[in-house]
């Protein structure tokens, strides 16, 4: 039997905190970091020449992204536990 609820509820949320966004940047930054970490790596493997500098700079995005993922989910653990 379905739980009847005193009006209508809304299944759309439109508001989005501070710390999802800083989810979806540190995942956006970890999917480039590792797709350079990929291109990377790959040359060792095929005996090509190293990339530049630049590459591997780019591939220090994957730990970037991780930390600031990190902190947006700390960042929404607070947020939850002080609307508690």
């Amino acid at each position: 039997m379905p739980l009847a609820y005193p009006g209508r509820v809304s299944t759309k949320t439109s508001e989005t905190s501070a710390g999802d966004r800083l989810v979806r940047i540190g995942a956006v930054l970890f999917g480039i970091g590792a797709i350079g970490t990929l291109a990377t790596v790959i040359p060792l493997f095929t005996g090509a020449d190293p990339l530049p500098t630049a590459a591997y700079l780019i591939s220090m995005l994957m730990g970037v992204g991780f930390a600031v993922a990190l902190v947006g989910l700390l960042a929404q653990a607070r947020s939850a536990r002080s609307a508690e």
